[in-house]
């Protein structure tokens, strides 16, 4: 039974699946629709998302579209990238760090507005219903979430369609086919999921690729790029200062042109399964290495070795919908501080797929030439020093083989 609903903030893109959505809550709760379309930077004109909303009878003053983009990157994507964040091994959290912001958003709106529910467009199956409720919860606590794909009989893409036929919804005829995979795409990456994917055995069909070229079809010369960080967020490219959204978009074409950040994974959702993606992040692979390159320099061993310890930790906050919880904003305060030097400038090499650092400075830099160099150094080193060191570490070690010696004998 259709819960007792006034106004609701849906999380809209005009597409088909949200456009049915739209309609439904009107028809299922007989509530007032308000609209909230964010620009992620995910390629597309949003304004045809406004004139579906009006065909669909809502009203301007409930229509909310937004560039977020700049706020994405500075108060999401960088703050996510300072921690060097990777969910096992290997994903660099693209759709997972968009999820909070939207969320965010339409708890605003909904205040604003008046409004006593949300609602947003994931199914039931994945990660992102997990990811916007719980961002809900933690902003709201008492708002009412209406998740559609979990209430309603619209199983099939034909049940889909034929309800928007039967509420004048219109369909662009490239939309009435069966899709051959779903896409997902903001500034920071793009995601490929199902369909002509779904079998991990497998290569994906070239055309999957959205956001770069194969590295085989990039240029035989590479490319240099110089980056600037200060304290642990890029700044600057070539000399050339750059806001947050434009430094990633900049990073994404060099990303593109020289066949970087692809990445076939299969991964374990937070709801229980496992789901193959495609994933693209061009922008986003160079800057984890120059951000790797400029640490390297700038901070401490054992700052270094235990942020990559907290580091999982952290990734799985974020892939499984925690950003608004208190543990993963104690380990932002922590990896925030550790940032605090990790300023200056790295040089990249782009080629054919890879992005390696081949040169990185500092005024910070904890690097001593003198101390490390084979040559005699100003820098006092007495390398008898080293033999009570060795002997201080090697006692327990030495201790456990007295042990197995006497056991064997």
């Amino acid at each position: 039974m259709a819960r007792d609903v006034k106004k609701v903030v849906l999380a809209y893109s005009g597409g088909l699946d949200t456009s049915v959505i739209l309609k439904w809550l009107q028809t299922t709760y007989n509530c007032e629709v308000i609209t909230f379309t964010a620009d992620l930077g995910q390629g597309e004109e949003l304004e045809p998302a406004r004139k579906k909303a009006q065909l669909l009878g809502i009203k301007d003053e409930n229509i909310f579209i937004e560039d977020v983009r700049e706020e994405f990157v500075a108060e999401y994507v960088f703050p996510m990238f300072r921690a060097n964040a990777v969910y096992e091994g290997l994903y660099l959290l693209g759709t997972s760090i968009a999820r909070p912001l939207i969320a965010k958003k339409q708890i605003e709106i909904a205040r604003k507005m008046g409004a006593d529910a949300v609602s947003h467009g994931a199914t039931g199956k994945g990660n992102d219903q997990v990811r916007f409720e719980l961002a809900y919860y933690a902003l709201e606590p008492d708002i009412t979430v209406i998740a559609p794909w979990r209430e309603w009989d619209l199983t099939s893409r034909t049940r889909l369609l034929e309800f928007a036929e039967a509420h004048q919804i219109p369909i662009a005829k490239d939309k009435r086919g069966e899709a051959p995979f779903s896409v997902d795409a903001n500034l920071l990456h793009s995601s490929s999921e199902g369909k002509v994917l779904e079998d991990p055995a497998d290569d994906a069909p070239d055309y999957v690729y959205q956001r770069t070229i194969s590295p085989e079809e990039a240029p035989d010369e590479h490319t240099l790029i110089t980056i600037a960080f200060d304290k642990g967020d890029a700044v600057a490219i070539n000399g050339e200062a750059l806001s947050p959204a434009s430094l990633l978009t900049r990073l994404n074409e060099l990303g593109k042109a020289n066949g970087i950040g692809r990445l076939d994974l299969v991964e374990n959702r937070f709801v229980g399964m496992k789901s193959r993606g495609i994933y693209e992040t061009p922008g986003g692979t160079i800057l984890l290495v120059a951000h790797r390159g400029i640490e390297s320099i700038t901070l401490d061993r054992g700052a270094a070795h235990l942020k990559d310890e907290l580091m999982p930790r952290y990734a799985e906050l974020i892939y499984n919908g925690f950003w608004f919880s208190p543990e993963r904003e104690m380990l932002q305060a922590a990896i925030d501080h550790s940032q605090a030097y990790v300023t200056g400038e790295v040089t990249v090499k782009l080629y054919k797929g890879n992005a390696t650092v081949i040169g990185r400075k500092s005024p910070y830099s904890l690097y001593n030439q003198e101390l490390v160099t084979f040559e005699e150094g100003a820098v006092a080193y007495d390398h008898r020093d080293a033999a009570g060191f060795i002997k201080l570490n090697a006692l327990r070690l030495r201790t456990l083989g007295s042990r197995a010696r006497r056991i064997s004998e």
